[in-house]
């Protein structure tokens, strides 16, 4: 399983050129079953990573465009009467999808931002009274533009919380840089590209990465650090149940990508500042959960 992943990682490495802690923590919150929000300027890779993780993980793939005209009814579908028959006729909106492309979801109004919640969080939608199930694995990968952009509504905690992780891509180094310049078109290369898991193999490490052991000494280190932001003047809001479980998830998928069946604190320590950092607030620190690792020690 070990080799799997490390193909998977170097595959899409070949697209997202020099930053393969990020497509590793990419990888980390699908195999926990989380949902990804990548933060960053335009025209670094976060969408063209998105692609590449759905066809690298043989995933079905719908790309949706936020703007600040789109409704619920766009994303989750709508009843349409059909004169034929006499009877409404329900057509799934693009949220149907094993891997969705939530691209700019910032630039939807809080609203349209809404008819997320329930399927992040129950992979299902309640439309006109009916629950519908949504397939099986089900991921949302989230891109957002810093907030100080133009026409940006920021996300509101409820649905921020929906993110497992949270990553940024960053300028690319001039080397891989150059690589890229010199290369061919990324999006060209995608298309050739060949799924790395067969059939049922994400499902089967998803349930491992539930099943692995985190020993009592590495939860007392996952309350401590709960403890410490809701306990620190640092920090404007502490972090929630939720939160700790997703970090614990996170570090469980993290020590699987190693090829272990057991957490040790170094896992923690890598996932904490992606899976707490948009939970956390305080004041002039650009990451909280990196200011959180470093004020708990491992006990």
């Amino acid at each position: 399983m070990r080799q799997t992943i490390a193909h998977t990682v170097a595959q899409i490495g070949q697209i997202i050129l020099g930053k393969e802690q990020q497509i590793r923590l990419a990888l980390a919150c699908l195999l926990a079953r989380g949902h990804l929000l990548i933060e960053d300027m335009p025209g670094v890779g976060k969408t063209t990573l998105a692609h590449v993780l759905a066809q690298s993980l043989g995933l079905n793939f719908n790309r949706i465009q936020f703007t600040s005209d789109l409704l619920p009814a766009d994303i989750l579908g709508i009843s349409v009467f059909e004169r034929t028959s006499g009877t409404f006729k329900f057509h799934p909106g693009p949220i149907f999808a094993q891997l969705i492309l939530a691209d700019e979801i910032n630039r939807a109004t809080p609203k349209t931002q809404s008819a997320l919640l329930e399927a992040m969080e129950e992979r299902q939608v309640t439309l006109e009274g009916e629950t519908r199930a949504l397939p099986e694995p089900f991921f949302v990968i989230a891109t957002q533009n810093p907030a100080y952009q133009i026409g940006t509504f920021p996300l509101p905690e409820s649905q921020l919380d929906r993110f497992l992780m949270r990553i940024e891509l960053g300028y690319p180094e001039p080397q891989a840089e150059r690589a890229l310049l010199q290369g061919s078109d990324r999006r060209d290369m995608i298309a050739h590209l060949k799924p790395c898991l067969a059939e049922g193999q994400l499902a089967a490490m998803q349930t491992q990465v539930a099943a692995l052991h985190a020993s009592d000494a590495l939860v007392d280190y996952v309350q401590a650090l709960l403890a410490h932001s809701r306990l620190s003047p640092e920090f404007d809001c502490g972090l929630s149940p939720r939160a700790g479980l997703a970090i614990l998830r996170a570090a469980k998928a993290w020590a699987l990508m190693d090829g272990r069946d057991f957490v040790l604190p170094e896992d923690v320590q890598t996932i904490l500042p992606a899976v707490a950092g948009h939970r956390l607030r305080a004041a002039g620190v650009a990451n909280a959960g990196t200011q959180l690792l470093h004020a708990v020690p491992i006990p």
